[in-house]
């Protein structure tokens, strides 16, 4: 049986806000019954860009994720909603009844991720609806449609040849906020770069002044002795992405002929920048 699922690549989303526009274009008063009744022209959206920026000057880094219904197996709104006000189709779309939800402002409460939206025009809550209309008439969400990047993928999870089903299955893309267990149909890759942490830096070799490459970082994460190896590029810079909080790492750096150095570093809810780190040559 079908359900319908997307997967997005935050690597990809450039930030563009064309899935935002499109969708405001899709669904700014226009209905399409029974699943939706128009949005209001100002003040309201069914998708939101979020935005995070990581480390400082001058290792910036930037991504951003567009958040909108999770179309969850599992819905919250579902269980605060009255009078069956909030469904599921059997293709896994979930559906705020724009005639039974008249009023409920509870629903908006009810949703999590903070995805649902009051339409006070119309006393009715809103939120994405997959563009249930058009998956119908064979087409593809709107917002899947505009994204000039590629960003979106959308299709059905149990169709094991579909694309988003073999991400899913692979492990590679994730459900945001899993620990809210609400079984989503919306799934990300590279969500490290929204929820995770870093540790970077530069090597420089001290007795000529210049960029250490070549140079091999190890980093060991002292609570499960996990370690993690890379070689520092031609500006002697490494990097270590998707670490956890409240974690204290040992990094250490090894390099032929000279002498090895120690660095015990905790990630307290920050990225570690650390600059340049001198490593002094054996005499």
């Amino acid at each position: 049986m079908t359900r319908w699922a997307m997967v997005i690549d935050i690597d990809k989303c450039i930030a563009c806000y064309s899935c935002f526009i499109a969708c405001k274009d899709e669904f700014w008063d226009n209905d399409y019954p029974p699943y939706s009744l128009g949005i209001k022209r100002l003040d309201q959206t069914l998708i939101r860009l979020i935005k995070r920026e990581r480390g400082k000057f001058p290792h910036v880094k930037v991504a951003y994720m567009p958040v909108f219904c999770m179309q969850c197996a599992d819905p919250p709104c579902a269980k605060v909603a009255k009078n069956n006000a909030v469904y599921s189709r059997v293709d896994g779309v979930v559906i705020i009844d724009p005639q039974k939800a008249a009023g409920q402002r509870d629903i908006i409460e009810g949703c999590p991720y903070h995805v649902v939206s009051w339409n006070d025009e119309k006393r009715i809550p809103q939120k994405c609806t997959f563009c249930i209309h058009r998956i119908e008439s064979g087409k593809v969400p709107r917002c899947v449609q505009a994204c000039p990047s590629g960003a979106m993928i959308f299709g059905d999870l149990e169709d094991e040849q579909s694309e988003v089903s073999k991400l899913v299955k692979s492990g590679l893309a994730e459900p945001y906020h899993p620990e809210y267990n609400t079984k989503p149909s919306v799934y990300y890759l590279n969500l490290h770069r929204m929820t995770k942490y870093f540790i970077a830096g530069n090597v420089v070799f001290k007795d000529t002044d210049e960029c250490a490459e070549g140079v091999e970082v190890t980093l060991m994460n002292e609570k499960t002795g996990e370690n993690k190896t890379v070689i520092t590029d031609s500006f002697g810079g490494f990097e270590f992405d998707g670490l956890d909080t409240d974690v204290v790492y040992r990094l250490r750096i090894t390099y032929t002929g000279y002498a090895p150095k120690e660095l015990s570093l905790k990630i307290e809810r920050n990225d570690i920048y650390l600059g340049n780190i001198f490593i002094e040559k054996i005499q």
